[in-house]
């Protein structure tokens, strides 16, 4: 059985001249047709994200900015984007993309679901930040949440970058658990309190990595989670520009099979989504991303192995 995905070609956002290659999700994608591997996946084409969605995690004045760019020069600093209806339209559109994703996780089903997009964690109810102008990972537990498709959810952040919009968001839910795995000395400098954090030292290795996400995962299952949503961030790589980590791309991929492995024995849905990735070479980008995806079908076979 294939596994399922979301994406579309509207997600290449021109950003102008800018560190964020948003070119990367179509390159994924051919990347996938290359190597043979579409037809191996169901895949889905997201529809923008409502506005009154948005609005179950952001507040009603920060959309109306958001709609119709009233942002100050400082606003707009702090987000690190430029403003055009194009642009908030893509955010929107992607959005809907991690929202679809997460609800064809925890619709049913052990295998994996993808998203070519998504993991804006850096966004806060009141303000956006850090390349992210809404938090996707936010409106889709809460979306699910008020449909009653789950109750508890986990994100497992492992994007170079502490998730602070996410924590921020969450601090005080209990039906919630936010696991970050982040360079310490790394933006951004607010790193609200989550419900496990850890910091990571400049240039740990992929060993180093592995261990603490062994201990990590422990407490993740003891949240006992109905969803996990794990952004699985590229900027962990050793020549990431906005890293400074020490992961080769091999130690990318025991990451990602770590965590689809955990989920399949604990018989936890997930939900991928690609977040950060700003290698020098945006190449190495696209195949850390290819590569989580291959290790999601991967995990999609060891299920089918399992039940046949």
């Amino acid at each position: 059985m294939p596994i399922q995905a979301v994406y579309s070609n509207a997600y290449g956002i021109d950003l102008g001249l800018h560190v964020f290659p948003t070119e990367k999700y179509r390159l994924v994608y051919q990347q996938l047709e290359r190597r043979g591997l579409v037809s191996r996946i169901t895949w889905y084409e997201p529809q923008p994200l409502s506005w009154d969605d948005l609005a179950r995690v952001h507040a009603r004045e920060y959309l109306e900015q958001a709609r119709t760019g009233a942002f100050s020069a400082a606003e707009l600093a702090q987000l690190e984007l430029p403003w055009s209806v194009p642009i908030v339209e893509g955010f929107r559109l992607m959005c809907g993309g991690t929202l679809t994703a997460a609800a064809l996780a925890a619709g049913g089903g052990a295998a994996p679901v993808v998203h070519l997009g998504g993991g804006f964690h850096h966004a806060f109810p009141a303000h956006g930040e850090g390349f992210c102008l809404f938090n996707d990972v936010a409106v889709a537990i809460r979306v699910l949440q008020d449909r009653g498709a789950i109750a508890r959810a986990a994100i497992v952040d492992l994007d170079v970058h502490h998730g602070n919009g996410t924590a921020f968001t969450f601090e005080t839910d209990s039906s919630v658990f936010t696991c970050s795995l982040h360079q310490q000395h790394n933006y951004p400098a607010f790193k609200p309190r989550g419900s496990l954090d850890i910091g990571l030292a400049d240039g740990t290795t992929g060993e180093q990595y592995q261990a603490a996400l062994e201990r990590a995962l422990v407490e993740v299952a003891r949240f006992a989670p109905d969803l996990v949503i794990y952004l699985a961030g590229a900027d962990p790589y050793q020549h990431d520009r906005l890293g400074g980590l020490r992961l080769t791309k091999d130690a990318l991929r025991a990451r990602d099979r770590s965590v689809f492995d955990w989920c399949r024995r604990a018989n936890v849905p997930v939900a991928t989504l690609l977040a950060g990735g700003y290698a020098y070479d945006t190449a190495d980008t696209v195949d850390i991303h290819v590569g989580t995806v291959e290790e999601a079908l991967g995990a999609e076979l060891e299920i089918g192995s399992k039940l046949s």
